[in-house]
């Protein structure tokens, strides 16, 4: 399973979105213009978004091959 592409593609993505969420809060935290924070942050939920339906169709692949 964790030798699965699609396992190290969800990772990736996971370690994406903290990425964001860390650059986010990062711009909010330092007095950074808050309209660029915001935007950020909206890139955020779009990559946990792609995250969540990689997890989800991962969950899925695992379930459906028998393993």
């Amino acid at each position: 399973m964790a030798s699965s592409p699609l396992f190290w593609i969800v990772a990736i993505a996971c370690l994406i979105v903290a990425g964001i969420l860390i650059w986010g809060v990062g711009s909010f935290g330092m007095g950074g213009d808050p309209k660029k924070a915001n935007k950020i942050m909206q890139y955020r939920i779009i990559a946990q978004f792609v995250a969540v339906l990689l997890i989800v169709a991962f969950a899925w692949i695992v379930r459906n091959s028998g393993n």
